[in-house]
């Protein structure tokens, strides 16, 4: 796994990030895992004028990479503005936990085995009124998990879309939660105001204790709270009933019900609080062992962040 610090402005993070790859011979376009169609890099011009609007610094740091690369920008953007829009795989789960010790929020990252290679965690401490945070990725500027300075936690799981329409994607809207958002309250509003592209969950939980899971796509957005329950969980499926509608039958999403029914056990039985030897040994294996196949180099996990319900100090910033 790579490890960066990158400051400044957006530009100048992507530029440091791009040039440093290119120093070390390391060519992103060269290792990407399936083609840049004239499908994707139309679908990225049409989603422009709505990142231009909402989200330019976002835009400024592609163009700093490309930059540092030597490439052509169009071609990073078809990249990452389809890459949870026209999903090559979905394969990862996500939950959070609160009790009055301490809040957890956890995810494995099972994705293209081409792109283990590039797995990459960052500290952005960036200009521009953007909250510092550290994220993990396999597709650079897009966040899979992180979570900021003022303990905001994050997760995503993507899901199969039924229609690509041009719009935000998952982990530029992830990225934009930890720039923006301080609480799982404000991040629930930013999902509803912003134009969604693609379809996908997300886990979140914060420093107050408050967990909640979302369910979006580009018609809808439902909200699940840690009211009934101190849990919720995630894979790559819709499971909030408003949600379902929009689930496509007979599609490869690595048996994500075996998966969501063995987290949601796993911590049913631990309603009275988790820690750390749970979230990264016992639920990852229990969740590893439900399945029915399990593929060489598929294993993987990640643990986002356990932060105390009153303070963020401990975070790694």
């Amino acid at each position: 796994m790579y490890h960066a610090h990158l400051k400044g402005t957006h530009y100048e993070a992507g530029y440091r990030w791009g040039s440093l790859l290119l120093k070390n011979q390391h060519i992103i376009l060269e290792k990407v895992p399936f083609a840049i169609t004239e499908e994707r890099l139309a679908y990225a011009q049409s989603c422009l004028p709505i990142y231009q609007k909402d989200y330019p610094e976002i835009l400024e740091e592609i163009q700093g990479i490309a930059d540092g690369q030597q490439c052509d920008v169009r071609h990073l953007q078809a990249v990452l503005f389809g890459m949870y829009v026209l999903p090559p795989s979905c394969c990862c789960s996500c939950f959070a936990f609160s009790s009055e010790q301490q809040v957890m929020l956890g995810r494995n990252s099972d994705f293209l085995t081409a792109l283990e290679g590039q797995n990459l965690n960052v500290v952005y401490r960036l200009n521009e009124g953007a909250y510092a945070f550290t994220g993990n990725t396999t597709a650079f500027v897009e966040m899979e998990d992180g979570i900021n300075q003022h303990g905001l936690a994050v997760g995503l799981t993507a899901v199969y879309p039924r229609q690509p329409k041009p719009g935000w994607n998952a982990g530029l809207l992830l990225r934009y939660l930890l720039e923006r958002c301080k609480t799982v309250k404000e991040a629930i509003h930013t999902l509803h105001v912003l134009p969604i592209a693609s379809s996908q969950t997300f886990t979140m939980a914060d420093c107050t204790g408050e967990i909640a899971l979302v369910e979006c796509n580009a018609e809808q957005v439902a909200v699940r709270q840690g009211l009934q329950q101190p849990f919720v969980c995630a894979t790559n499926r819709f499971y909030l009933e408003e949600m379902q509608q929009y689930n496509l039958p007979q599609v490869d999403d690595w048996f994500a019900q075996t998966r969501y029914q063995t987290l949601y056990t796993a911590l049913k039985q631990k309603r009275n609080g988790v820690d750390l030897l749970f979230c990264k040994g016992a639920a990852v294996r229990q969740l590893w062992f439900s399945l029915p196949i399990r593929p060489k180099h598929r294993e993987g996990h990640r643990l986002v962040g356990g932060v105390r319900p009153q303070t963020a100090q401990n975070l790694p910033l």
